[in-house]
């Protein structure tokens, strides 16, 4: 397996992530420093540039066009797997 990370252990480094919806764990403020903590860039609206959408209770409008463009959606929980991973 190639670790395309250079030796960090997670799968966000390099990726923008867009985070919608109310989250359990995190305040919006929280899960931006989270994501910039393990090397991603935080995006505020889905493009073609976004490689992840992390959501939970109402994503609204996000979810949607990341359905549409074929953008991998985590839910809360399955980023906090990733993450420790």
């Amino acid at each position: 397996m190639t670790d395309k990370n250079n030796g960090n252990s997670n799968p966000f480094t390099g990726c923008t992530i867009v985070a919608t919806g109310k989250l359990e764990n995190f305040t919006r403020d929280g899960i931006n420093s989270k994501i910039i903590s393990l090397g991603a860039t935080v995006a505020n609206s889905v493009t073609h540039k976004t490689d992840y959408l992390i959501c939970e209770d109402k994503p609204g409008s996000k979810l949607a066009r990341a359905r549409e463009l074929g953008i991998p959606v985590l839910m809360e929980q399955e980023f906090l797997k990733m993450v420790s991973a």
